[in-house]
């Protein structure tokens, strides 16, 4: 009785830390040639539900927003809102094809195939350099007038309608990681460290 006891208490743990949903590994954002970019990656597993339906043929579509929460001065606001709407964001479209049992993952035009769902999941809300505000909006501005925060959410709109009338309120086809702020890197402090 010992024994299983003791086999419940070090199972439990690992029961309940299996990973679901998504989770942000790297949110970032710095000054690349006057423009705010931003780079995130993070971990997303798909539930028993989610996994089934796109092994069914269903497309699942993830949307990864940034959000620009503070300019630290009414005026630098002013000029970034007539420049940019202080939101963006970027669709990647994940697929099974089965006939070549190959997952793919479609953003904007472009598309790529992988071997393997974790090879497709890990290249979900992956980027680099993402410019989300022009150099003409951010103009003279240091990396600390900005702060921000990204989030990558499963898109349910984008599901095909017999799936979006039912599952209103399944909370199997809900996968959000949650806003994240975004921690800034100042380039010219970095270099100054080389």
């Amino acid at each position: 009785m010992r024994l299983g006891l003791l086999c419940a208490c070090l199972i439990s743990p690992w029961a309940q830390a299996e990973p679901r949903g998504a989770q942000a590994r790297v949110a970032s954002a710095e000054l690349v040639e006057g423009a705010l970019a931003v780079n995130t990656r993070f971990a997303v597993h798909l539930n028993p539900t989610l996994l089934d339906a796109l092994e069914q043929g269903v497309p699942l579509t993830f949307r990864l927003d940034f959000e620009l929460t503070r300019p630290r001065s009414y005026a630098l606001w002013r000029r970034i809102s007539d420049w940019f709407e202080p939101t963006a964001q970027i669709y990647y479209k994940l697929s099974y094809l089965s006939l070549t049992q190959q997952y793919r993952i479609s953003s904007g035009g472009l598309y790529q195939n992988h071997l393997t769902l974790n090879d497709a999941l890990a290249s979900i809300g992956g980027i680099r350099g993402w410019r989300v505000l022009p150099r003409e909006a951010v103009g003279k501005a240091k990396i600390q007038d900005f702060s921000g925060r990204v989030r990558l959410v499963l898109d349910r709109s984008q599901l095909p309608r017999p799936f979006q009338l039912n599952i209103m309120s399944s909370q199997e086809w809900v996968l959000d990681s949650e806003w994240v702020n975004l921690t800034l890197f100042d380039n010219a402090e970095r270099g100054s460290e080389k």
